[in-house]
């Protein structure tokens, strides 16, 4: 019997008990939090700021008092209205519990994720058990910086990845109706994931981007009715302020236009450099996505995503857990060492918390020397070499 034959089926008792306690120790870490007063999830207090002023009938984006909430935790909402109508159910418990019951999801949502990338290959080796390697990568994925910082920040990508990965490798190959409808939520939580609507509409599922569309513009018109004021202050200003979420040239900010803002001291118009550089990135990623399959193909859509966003915090990178799945799916012989580089190169880049150790803050990032610029830009780099390499494969494939 081979080793994907024996993963079939549910997980044994164990790998089941593994996975549940990271979620668990989550919870139990927020109300030991919530009781000890400890500060925990900066970013989840922004979700949840944004809930409590929507309940409390405070604006949004100008002259919030926050009075519910501790001080440490008064911070200004950047997201879409939308986004704080989803959010309340953090409202209703203490921010520390919050944290931890966010992070709950967030774990559960690694494991899920890791699940469905391996489901989605199913010409995947041998050697890789699909609950054996659920268990190990949900708990070793942890180690990296994105996912972690994710879950200690109290965000939430990885709980729209989830999202974005349920709609286009599940709905999508089921034919669902309900297609489309999930990238739609998570757009209205967060506006980077409307890229795949573009990627819907790439792979020939208009139907699905067309309840994507509809799903975002719904929620918008919800919260229109509900607070109108918000919605256009949002939409009229605050949404043309990214520096409204602090200063990105900040070396965290891992997209093109981080580092153009690195590169040019903070000049104002490095969107219009970014903006053709995304075209010209945009029109063979179209064409590939066309010719790949699910994942891989969703992988393309989402490291551009990632690349072209006028902000791409270090922890919006948890695309790299799908991405190290397709990876490891591509070794046939484990005992091949020359094969793992791929992998562990990957791993390298986003588990050394390289970012951590450069020269950061204070606008020290204008001061950096060009090694110094190639290091603090390992996360995009990632996507541009691996692109290269596929690339260069296909042309030589192509010749001979």
């Amino acid at each position: 019997m081979t080793e994907q034959a024996e993963g079939v089926g549910a997980p044994p008792r164990p790998r089941r008990a593994a996975l549940s306690v990271f979620p668990a120790l989550c919870v139990v870490a927020g109300i030991v939090g919530w009781a000890l007063g400890w500060h925990l999830g900066v970013d989840n207090a922004v979700y949840r700021s944004g809930a409590v002023a929507l309940l409390h009938g405070e604006p949004l984006y100008d002259a919030m008092s926050l009075s519910a909430e501790p001080s440490w935790a008064r911070l200004p909402f950047t997201y879409p209205p939308t986004a704080a109508l989803l959010f309340i159910p953090l409202a209703l418990v203490p921010t520390q519990v919050a944290w931890g019951i966010l992070g709950a999801i967030t774990v559960a949502s690694l494991t899920a994720v890791v699940r469905l990338s391996i489901a989605a290959l199913p010409d995947r080796p041998r050697w890789m058990d699909p609950d054996r390697t659920t268990v190990v990568l949900g708990i070793a994925l942890l180690g990296l910086e994105p996912v972690w910082r994710t879950l200690f920040l109290g965000q939430i990508n990885m709980i729209l990845m989830l999202l974005v990965v349920v709609d286009v490798l599940v709905l999508g190959a089921r034919g669902n109706r309900f297609g489309g409808v999930l990238v739609g939520v998570a757009a209205a939580v967060k506006l980077t994931p409307l890229i795949f609507v573009a990627h819907l509409l790439v792979i020939g599922r208009r139907w699905d981007a067309l309840r994507a569309v509809v799903t975002f513009l719904l929620l918008q018109a919800v919260m229109f009715l509900w607070v109108r004021h918000d919605v256009v202050e949002f939409w009229g200003t605050a949404v043309q302020d990214p520096q409204r979420i602090g200063p990105i040239y900040w070396a965290g900010n891992q997209s093109l236009n981080g580092l153009v803002l690195r590169l040019t001291d903070n000049a104002d118009w490095s969107m219009r450099v970014v903006v053709p550089i995304a075209v010209v990135l945009a029109v063979p990623c179209a064409l590939w996505v066309r010719g790949l399959r699910p994942l891989p193909a969703l992988l393309v859509t989402a490291f551009l995503g990632l690349l072209v966003s006028p902000v791409s915090w270090s922890h919006h990178w948890v695309w790299v857990v799908p991405l190290l799945v397709f990876l490891l799916s591509r070794i046939d012989d484990p005992r091949d060492r020359r094969a793992w580089w791929p992998v562990a190169a990957v791993v390298l880049v986003f588990a050394s918390c390289v970012l951590l150790a450069m020269r950061n803050g204070l606008a020290v990032e204008f001061e950096w020397t060009p090694p110094e610029y190639v290091i603090g830009s390992a996360y995009l780099l990632v996507p541009l070499v691996v692109g290269a390499i596929a690339l260069v494969r296909r042309v030589r494939a192509a010749r001979g």
